[in-house]
């Protein structure tokens, strides 16, 4: 039987690959030419159901609410963080975080105004739950931002204390519950903390909370903005290489997911974003499971900086960054760009 490429046209068999036979030159810049069919036949579409807005609250009388590594970012009063939650919800955004900046007076070594009912997260909550039911708020379950020493979890002659420290966060995570957080965020990387927040909460009343654990938290240089936003930046002694993770690894972090789903983690965080776009992607392939990404301070200061000054277009940059988390397989992106990411998704 004769070869069929003896009958192609000598030009066509030299150029096309074995692959693609004798087919004509591909084009792949057909669907790239116009916008229409670039939103045809794009993968990945970004949305403002992808969004939950990090917000830092403050007691009515803290002066300071701006936050000089983070332009454009501001701690809120009560009040004032009700009425942006307002506005969030407004554009669709599902959900908020809330991290409180609390004064320094109330932090001590054993962090016990975490678990006071009556803290600035706690009446945050209550307040913004009453006023918007229909926003979901997180909270964040970690010590720093009580701790006299600014770690996540209790300190004691320089070792950070596990089991202690967890005793605290089950506390913590109820106290916040029963305030009308809807999920539960425990970010101190302690081992074991989920196992046991989830029966904290199961014995407390709030099976119907969620848990979304920073499972996959790394010991990272791109938090320095939120430690200043919380007031922990000047309180930390030493670093948190002991407890979060080495950005080196990456089957660690998988074994760090796979413990807190087995403990009973309804989803799963990775922190930072953009450095660990991978381990996004390991996470959602492997797991198949709610995952989220935390944009965090250091990343969005990178951005917003830089656009500031006009190296690059701060607003197309952002939305590229925002895009690269769902192209890497995430559900959910906490960013402080979110509220003028959904004006504009909004707008457009």
């Amino acid at each position: 039987m004769p070869d069929s490429r003896h009958f192609r046209p000598a030009s066509r068999r030299a150029e096309a690959p074995e692959a693609l036979g004798a087919y004509p030159l591909i084009r792949m810049r057909r669907n790239r030419s116009t916008q229409w069919v670039r939103d045809l036949v794009a993968e990945n579409r970004l949305s403002v159901e992808d969004l939950i807005w990090p917000l830092f609250v403050r007691e009515d009388s803290e002066k300071e609410a701006e936050i000089a590594s983070m332009p454009g970012v501001r701690r809120h009063t009560v009040a004032e963080a009700t009425e942006a939650v307002r506005e969030a919800a407004a554009l669709g955004i599902p959900a908020v975080a809330l991290f409180p900046h609390v004064d320094d007076a109330l932090k001590t070594p054993d962090a016990r105004e975490a678990y006071n009912p009556e803290n600035l997260i706690c009446r945050a909550v209550r307040t913004i739950s009453e006023a918007v039911p229909d926003i979901g708020i997180v909270c964040d379950v970690a010590l720093d931002p009580f701790n006299s020493q600014g770690h996540d979890g209790i300190v004691r002659d320089g070792e950070i204390l596990n089991d202690e420290s967890i005793e605290v966060l089950c506390r913590q995570a109820i106290v916040q519950a029963a305030a009308g957080c809807d999920v539960i965020a425990p970010s101190d990387m302690m081992d074991g903390r989920i196992g046991a927040l989830r029966t904290a909460l199961d014995q407390a009343g709030f099976e119907h909370v969620r848990i979304c654990s920073y499972a996959a938290k790394y010991a990272s240089a791109f938090y320095g903005p939120f430690r200043d936003a919380i007031g922990s930046s000047g309180l930390l002694v030493g670093d948190k290489k002991s407890y979060q993770l080495d950005p080196a690894n990456s089957d660690e972090a998988m074994r760090e997911v796979a413990l807190d789903l087995q403990e009973g983690a309804d989803m799963i965080m990775v922190k930072p974003g953009m450095p660990y776009l991978d381990i996004i992607r390991r996470v959602k392939e492997r797991f198949t499971v709610p995952t989220l990404a935390y944009q965090v301070s250091g990343e969005y200061a990178m951005i917003r900086c830089a656009g500031q000054q006009g190296w690059l277009d701060g607003e197309k940059a952002m939305l590229e960054s925002l895009l690269a988390f769902k192209r890497a397989g995430a559900d959910a992106i906490l960013t402080y760009f979110a509220l003028e990411v959904a004006r504009k998704l909004k707008q457009d």
